[in-house]
């Protein structure tokens, strides 16, 4: 039987004692209350370890439950460093990738204005050499044509 509804048969017994008028006093049947308060100590150790019991599991439950937040707040905090670390690999590679690009732009730019420098003067001296030549045909000419 459970201590609550020992209690309960208790109230019950001294809901039908009998009443002493003005002093607030009852009669009651004195071994009836005291057979409920031996079956009430008899009920106690039961529940008593059910209490403790509960109390082991509650705190067992709440261990296990912060080990378990300590366990993904550590995951969660060594995947922000993880994403951290990847953003800036990923900004210095963008900033090599632009340098290299505009080296490179550079470069090439600097080969394609040596490379018209350079056919420029050639063609200029091809220019002057054909002019040269031409002058001497002319000149070759009237000496014929005189």
């Amino acid at each position: 039987m459970e201590v609550m509804e020992i209690i309960d048969m208790m109230e019950d017994a001294i809901d039908k004692a009998f009443a002493i008028p003005i002093t607030g006093r009852i009669l009651a049947d004195k071994d009836e209350l005291l057979d409920y308060l031996q079956e009430m100590r008899l009920s106690l150790p039961d529940e008593l370890k059910q209490a403790k019991w509960v109390k082991e599991e509650r705190q067992r439950i709440l261990m296990e439950a912060q080990q378990e937040a300590e366990r993904i707040i550590k995951e969660a905090e060594q995947k922000m460093v993880d994403l951290i670390n990847e953003h800036e690999i990923t900004v210095r590679a963008t900033e090599n990738a632009n340098q290299l690009m505009a080296s490179s732009k550079a470069q090439a730019d600097t080969m394609i204005n040596d490379a018209v420098t350079y056919a420029d003067a050639m063609l200029t001296d091809v220019e002057r050499r054909l002019d040269a030549l031409l002058n001497k045909v002319r000149m070759d000419k009237q000496g014929l044509q005189h």
